[in-house]
């Protein structure tokens, strides 16, 4: 009977061992998964257009908001909340004048897309991001390289006041 009940110790005793040191679910190294996006998803800029955008003010830019086919599909069957895997896309450039333009027109009324700024994603993933309202942010510079944490932290809270539209600013102009 004790050999019985030392064995059932030591087997509860290994498992339990070797559920604290094993490595989380996906992650080969044990390392927790990512707070933020931190690699540019491949094949983006072939998405489609979802809609544009100028803000005016210190960032004095235009954007493009492009999404992935699931971003689409649900954009034109108006599902809220965005299933899991979809994924926006906003790529912003300086908002420049175009010369070029304004003397065919006889005025100073025609604006392009001057040099990239930036790119911002979010990714859809209920279980991955449920602290962030299940998205993913992420902010890469004109460079590709990553924003740093510090500034990563500032989207969410920005984001969720839209939490009617499952925390999205970006309307369909279909």
């Amino acid at each position: 009977m004790r050999r019985s009940i030392f064995f059932l110790v030591a087997v509860f005793a290994m498992v339990g061992l070797v559920t604290l040191v094993a490595p989380a679910p996906g992650h080969a190294d044990g390392q927790a998964a990512a707070l933020f996006v931190t690699e540019i998803p491949q094949g983006y800029r072939d998405w489609r257009w979802i809609s544009s955008a100028h803000e005016a003010g210190n960032l004095n830019s235009l954007g493009v908001v492009l999404g992935n086919d699931v971003a689409i599909n649900a954009y034109r069957e108006g599902k809220l909340p965005f299933p899991d895997g979809t994924i926006i896309a906003a790529l912003h450039y300086r908002y420049t004048p175009s010369e070029e333009n304004n003397k065919v027109f006889g005025q100073a009324q025609s604006f392009v897309p001057g040099a990239p700024t930036n790119i911002q994603f979010m990714v859809k993933d209920s279980i991955k991001y449920a602290a962030t309202g299940g998205w993913g942010f992420g902010h890469f510079g004109a460079d590709g390289k990553p924003g740093d944490a510090a500034f990563m932290n500032t989207c969410f809270p920005c984001h969720e006041k839209a939490q009617g539209s499952d925390h999205v600013f970006t309307r369909y102009a279909h």
